[in-house]
């Protein structure tokens, strides 16, 4: 199994994206601490994980709480006797659909404020003890650079508000991270998406589905089990000359 052993924190771990990768996680081995600010979600997830004979624990941490975050990662490394993964998926607030002329500041700032400042405190808490240990692995999950395509209309969507500043900004962050802590054998990585249609409204599922199909070179569209495997390899041993980088997971609708 690719991380037999290993402690992992996945905030945001009752959400879809979340949920798959732990449930991922857990699949390879993996000693799975869900963290979120509801209990209920993530003890859904935290029962399929451990019906399908996995390691599963929950606790309700706002990720964008300084205390709160560094009292759970000192707890998990305490407990478990290392913290190894850490991936923050919590959602951002993010305000789409409208122009940037029309937005108001609240709402072009909501999704970078906050994306920069989880990150920044889950990566720093779980940091502190990957460095003691001298191995680990951070892992940040975002979109494509490019414009977005629009499938409704073949153009491309620009109304994305502060959503894109925000995975750039997660960039420039990843990257300074990867260059101070890589000494250390800490690995700092992004898994990439153009978005995942399985999280999408219903109502648009299918459109958006399609739309991905089609302009893909796979002429597939990424799914939940998609990210799962790949955070799961990116997270283990395999993956550990990748650093400062991410692993593109477009289906070829996206290119380097």
């Amino acid at each position: 199994m690719l991380l037999e052993g290993k402690n992992s924190i996945i905030y945001g771990g009752g959400g879809a994206i979340g949920g798959a990768v732990a449930r991922a996680f857990a699949r390879e081995g993996a000693r799975v601490h869900l963290a979120g600010r509801t209990l209920a979600p993530l003890d859904h997830v935290a029962d399929i994980i451990r019906d399908g004979g996995g390691w599963a624990d929950t606790t309700t941490v706002d990720a964008l709480d300084q205390q709160a975050v560094d009292d759970h990662a000192d707890a998990v490394a305490t407990r478990s006797g290392s913290l190894d993964i850490s991936f923050n998926l919590i959602s951002t607030g993010d305000v789409q659909g409208t122009p940037l002329v029309e937005m108001s500041l609240t709402d072009f700032e909501a999704p970078i404020l906050t994306s920069i400042r989880t990150q920044f405190l889950t990566a720093r808490a779980a940091a502190r003890h990957m460095i003691k240990q001298g191995s680990g692995v951070i892992l940040m999950f975002g979109l494509s650079g490019d414009p977005i395509r629009d499938f409704t209309t073949g153009g491309h969507q620009i109304s994305m508000g502060g959503t894109k500043v925000a995975f750039g900004a997660l960039d420039v962050f990843r990257n300074q991270l990867a260059c101070e802590l890589g000494p250390n054998g800490i690995r700092v990585v992004t898994l990439l998406t153009g978005g995942v249609p399985e999280t999408t409204d219903e109502a648009w599922r299918s459109v958006i589905t399609d739309g991905f199909i089609a302009t893909s070179m796979l002429r597939r569209a990424e799914t939940l089990e998609d990210v799962g495997n790949v955070a799961a390899f990116a997270a283990s041993n395999q993956a550990r000359g990748m650093t400062a980088t991410h692993f593109n997971l477009t289906s070829g609708r996206e290119v380097d």
